[in-house]
């Protein structure tokens, strides 16, 4: 039941042309923007790359949540909760259906930089990163669920845009980290979108991800988790 209701989701979310423009093409068009204004380095090329993937699939991730808060509104949620479907069922389902979606995001902008942008990596790491950045994007569907249970429709709208541009901008997907005052600099270290990041950066230089970096996702993994369940448990009782 739970491999049927992520293929429905994966199938609803994929039809809609809103997040076919903008959750794939905006990342896209951003990071040739981006790298192709004056002279750029391979090296600024490279790193971009990884980041704008990394906004893609952020934002890919938290538009689930505007889904969950539709659902709310058109009552299909009161129809889950009288299926033999468990809560834990549900947000699962929810999550795996996030993380299918985000994949089209991710591969849009590698392909942009390999085919236009020029850049080369070797053969293995170029899988590697896609999917790192496919699993590493998996707290960032949880927390848009857990503002889709929690918020209305037109919330979690207004909710998941600043969550998506304070996380890319604070988390370095954007600019260098480099150009932060130390003390923002040190700050983003700990955000979930710079550690997100880290991911694919650190494939891109043919080194494994650092514990630290794990540490940090396996993080906010467990804390957006514990908010999406229990924003779930909370909406049925105004659902």
């Amino acid at each position: 039941m739970t491999a049927a209701y992520v293929k429905l989701e994966v199938r609803r979310a994929l039809r809609d042309t809103g997040f076919v423009v903008f959750g794939i093409g905006m990342p896209v068009l951003m990071y040739l923007l981006f790298t192709n204004l004056g002279a750029n380095a391979s090296e600024w090329k490279t790193a971009s790359m990884v980041g704008m993937a990394a906004y893609g699939a952020l934002g890919a991730a938290l538009s689930t949540g505007m889904g969950v808060a539709e659902d709310k509104s058109s009552g299909w949620l009161r129809q889950l909760r009288i299926t033999p479907m468990s809560p834990r069922q549900v947000v699962v389902g929810r999550a795996v259906t996030g993380s299918v979606v985000v994949l089209p995001a991710i591969v849009a902008v590698l392909a942009a930089g390999g085919l236009v942008n020029g850049v080369r990596l070797d053969v293995w790491q170029w899988p590697a990163l896609a999917l790192l950045l496919w699993l590493g994007a998996l707290p960032f569907t949880l927390l848009g669920l857990g503002n889709g249970y929690r918020l209305s429709a037109q919330t979690t709208g207004v909710v998941n845009v600043a969550c998506n541009l304070g996380l890319a901008v604070v988390g370095g997907l954007w600019f260098p980290v480099q150009l932060f005052p130390g003390w923002l600099r040190a700050l983003s270290e700990y955000t979930p979108a710079n550690r997100f990041a880290d991911l694919g950066w650190s494939v891109t230089t043919g080194s494994a991800p650092g514990l630290f970096t794990v540490a940090v996702l396996t993080g906010w993994l467990l804390l957006f988790g514990s908010y999406a369940m229990i924003s779930y448990r909370r909406s049925a009782r105004t659902v």
